[in-house]
């Protein structure tokens, strides 16, 4: 049996993440891609096969989320319960003592995939149904963490070592593109849809590209109603 084409562009994307190194204030880089392969792999051979008319598209992973899961936004009641993955998550080889990775066992929730995942079960009810015309990808899939233990945002690297990261994340979003032939690409905030954009501009296909409102605690117009912010623009888009 053939493998699955995303797990294939997931491997091709964590060797060709391997060798990059990054510079202060980034000192910890966590891959879930290698101690959360497990989980990632289930989420991929269970939800993303076949066609779909919309991928989300996020930044990267968050501290309580795909940190623990190896599931893009994998806030883990979400994944556990809802999606009904539940597999081993090893340990990053250098780990920060203020972000450990306790997989499944983690006590925190991700704010972010608990408005995300949550919205998606309260409109479409089982996962089978959201995920029969969607699917959610992470555009980097490596955590950076800062000497004091801050979460370090791929926005912020310079120049020189976000080309290095943006290469290979841009040939795996387009791997994901074109296994799942979709109409929507939206980014989930405006770093996300730049990296969309700049990743499929060469690649051909009908599909189209927009954003939603990122869902982090961290912006107050998520915190005011983010399912229905996100709602009123995916309709105005015509996504939904």
């Amino acid at each position: 049996m053939p493998a699955h084409p995303l797990i294939q562009a997931a491997e091709t994307l964590r060797e060709a993440l391997r060798p990059l190194t990054f510079a202060p204030p980034v000192d910890y880089v966590y891959q879930p891609l290698d101690y959360a392969w497990a989980p990632h792999t289930a989420y991929l051979s269970r939800f993303g096969s076949g066609r779909k008319k919309v991928v989300f598209v996020g930044m990267n992973p968050g501290p309580f989320g795909m940190t623990q899961t190896g599931v893009p936004f994998g806030e883990i009641a979400a994944v556990r319960d809802w999606m009904k993955i539940h597999e081993p998550v090893g340990k990053p080889p250098r780990e920060h003592p203020k972000r450990p990775v306790l997989g499944f066992d983690c006590p925190q929730s991700e704010v972010s995939g608990r408005r995300l995942w949550g919205h998606f079960a309260a409109k479409f009810g089982a996962p089978e149904n959201f995920f029969r015309v969607h699917f959610v990808a992470n555009y980097c899939p490596l955590v950076f963490i800062e000497a004091g233990g801050k979460n370090f945002t791929p926005d912020k690297l310079p120049a020189a070592e976000a080309s290095a990261l943006n290469e290979p994340c841009d040939a795996h979003l387009r791997a994901v593109i074109t296994a799942l032939q979709p109409e929507w690409v939206i980014g989930v905030g405006a770093y996300a849809e730049a990296c969309a954009v700049r990743a499929v501009e060469n690649l051909r296909g009908s599909f189209k590209t927009g954003r939603i409102l990122h869902p982090s605690p961290a912006s107050p117009a998520a915190n005011r109603d983010w399912a229905g912010a996100a709602t009123k623009q995916l309709e105005k888009l015509g996504v939904w």
